[in-house]
């Protein structure tokens, strides 16, 4: 079965720095595209990050572009994002997520073109 489990969470001030882990099972991450998105309280979830099962593109929403960076380690299953210069508004839970594909390059910010979640991390900033 497939399963995606996320890492990394805490409670940090703002301009500080966390990086989450997602761990893959039961999935070949050579041909999976690779998303992290987050929902605060009262809000929608949003797209964050995707990366391409080559590694070599990714996508960020504008208001973490710049901060943030995800990357991905095919061998070893794991996806990671490096939040940096965190603020009060990146507090939520932040979910790690999957999409089979046949395209190298391929990446997705629309929540329903993920087949695969993970359960979230919270991730709290404080002012």
């Amino acid at each position: 079965q497939v399963q995606l489990v996320e890492l990394g969470g805490g409670l940090v001030q703002a301009a500080g720095s966390l990086t989450l882990s997602c761990a893959a099972s039961g999935l070949s991450l050579n041909w999976s595209v690779m998303a992290w998105f987050r929902q605060a309280p009262g809000k929608e979830r949003e797209f964050v990050a995707s990366i391409a099962p080559s590694g070599t593109l990714a996508t960020y929403h504008p208001s973490v572009e710049g901060r943030f960076t995800i990357s991905r380690d095919n061998a070893k299953n794991m996806v990671y994002l490096q939040m940096n210069t965190l603020k009060p508004d990146d507090t939520a839970v932040y979910y790690c997520a999957s999409k089979q594909t046949a395209s190298p390059d391929a990446t997705y910010s629309w929540a329903g073109s993920y087949e695969y979640w993970g359960l979230g991390t919270q991730v709290t900033v404080s002012p």
